[in-house]
């Protein structure tokens, strides 16, 4: 997901506050699963009760204009439930719905590693229709992927198709945050470590340590708070005789480098043996993710709390997704509020904004029009807050090299959702992340002090 537009928690994704609206707004409307199991083990661990933060629905997409709808039934053991859903889809003819039948077929045969590289050449290979890729697999790819079809690796499709809809029915639940996303797990985390805001770190560098010296720092979440004062850390022991990390002057046992590949080649270009980390942190390239958020002048609701748009981006018509923010919060109906989501938003971060606001409207207005059921007119909008995260998630593409949590150095440890966690850029990805870098540092803590009992 997108990184943070504003000063926060170092989470993918952000929060930050919004004028004229009754919540922070957070960098992207995200979406997680119920095969998001390590972050909803997180979420428990620091007492953040999912059913709450959360609301839980099975698999169903529909869209705006109601010509298209999927719905899984809940009774129904995986994989049949999507088979069902599919069979009884709206808006897909039976060749359509045979062919997307088909692909998962497919991709269950293979162990879900397909042999083609993008996702449109297994889309092709597996004789999608236009349709079914045109309502189905293009926009799931794009939500998952940020990468257009022609460019989207096709393992990485394979992998969240396979852990969303072939292994457990509840894997494939949408979970829907109620809450921004610093409030889901970050602040809670935050809270029980040593927190140092508004230090941009500087320099990285290896230090061989011969014993305890002045101004010493500690592993982060290792730090006393009595023991931080206007930015200065009391002295402290290191073990004598192996490697640390100086960070800014301090030093300290472990270091984990949670920032975004090009700044984290910025901090380690200096150290020895870094040339090809730094190269493989260099290639990765960027896509844009925009959010639009709006208030309404009166009381509306959608007919669901999360609906499609079909896009058009040749002729204005970018928004692929949009939330009844207002339903989700728990806002009274007359404050309505809503959210559009642009995935690989590349074609709108490129338009004047005030008329790229416009038309994501005039285009949400178009689909609720043509909705069979009659749906109110949506009223006037009074507020609005466009973001557009241009370097939201690296491009997904076949064969990206992605580095894994371990370095060349002992003491440094990479975290972030793009390292190789087998995940697109998603939360469940960084989470992932996170905790293998923290099992690595606790493992190379752990080696030093058995080296130093063993020695005395």
């Amino acid at each position: 997901m997108s990184r943070p537009a504003a000063a926060d928690h170092g989470a993918t994704g952000g929060s930050a506050a919004g004028h004229g609206f009754a919540a922070n707004l957070d960098n992207g409307q995200h979406l997680l699963l119920g095969a998001y199991t390590e972050t909803l083990a997180l979420m428990r661990s620091l007492g953040i009760t999912p059913e709450t933060a959360l609301k839980r629905s099975p698999l169903r997409l529909v869209s705006a204009n109601g010509q298209f709808a999927l719905k899984a039934p809940a009774w129904l053991p995986a994989p049949l439930h999507v088979a069902a859903g599919l069979l009884t889809a709206r808006g897909l003819a039976w060749a359509d719905k045979r062919a997307a039948i088909r692909l998962l077929n497919v991709l269950k045969a293979s162990g879900f590693r397909p042999a083609q590289r993008t996702v449109s050449e297994l889309l092709t290979a597996t004789g999608q229709t236009d349709r079914v890729i045109e309502t189905m697999w293009r926009p799931l790819c794009l939500a998952a992927l940020n990468t257009p079809l022609d460019d989207a690796c096709a393992r990485l499709f394979a992998v969240v198709l396979r852990d969303s809809l072939a292994t457990t029915r509840a894997d494939s639940d949408l979970l829907i945050p109620k809450v921004d996303l610093s409030a889901l797990w970050p602040q809670a985390a935050a809270e029980r470590c040593t927190m140092r805001y508004g230090h941009a770190v500087r320099s990285i560098r290896l230090v061989e340590d011969s014993g305890t010296r002045e101004n010493e720092g500690r592993p982060a979440g290792m730090v006393d708070s009595g023991k931080v004062d206007s930015g200065k850390v009391d002295a402290g022991t290191v073990d004598p005789g192996k490697d640390c990390v100086e960070v800014d002057g301090l030093v300290f046992d472990q270091v984990v480098v949670a920032v975004p590949p090009v700044a984290a080649a910025r901090l380690l270009v200096g150290l020895a043996d870094s040339a090809t980390l730094c190269d493989t942190l260099r290639a990765f390239t960027y896509l844009p993710i925009a959010t639009l958020t709006v208030r309404l002048a009166g009381p509306y609701r959608l007919p669901s709390p999360m609906m499609m748009l079909f896009d058009d981006p040749a002729s204005g018509r970018d928004g692929q997704w949009v939330f009844d923010r207002g339903a989700l919060l728990g806002l009274p109906p007359d404050h309505a509020e809503l959210t559009i989501v642009i995935s690989e938003a590349s074609a709108l971060a490129d338009r004047p904004r005030d008329a790229a606001i416009n038309q994501l409207i005039q285009q949400l207005r178009d689909h609720l029009a043509a909705h069979p059921g009659r749906l109110p007119d949506l009223p006037d909008v009074t507020d609005t807050s466009l973001i557009i995260e241009k370097r939201a998630t690296f491009a997904a593409v076949p064969d990206l090299v992605r580095p894994g949590n371990r370095t060349p150095w002992t003491a440094v440890t990479l975290a972030g959702d793009y390292t190789d966690t087998g995940y697109p850029a998603t939360l469940e990805g960084a989470v992932r992340s996170g905790l293998a870098a923290a099992d690595r540092v606790y493992r190379q803590i752990e080696r030093v002090r058995d080296a130093a009992d063993a020695r005395n």
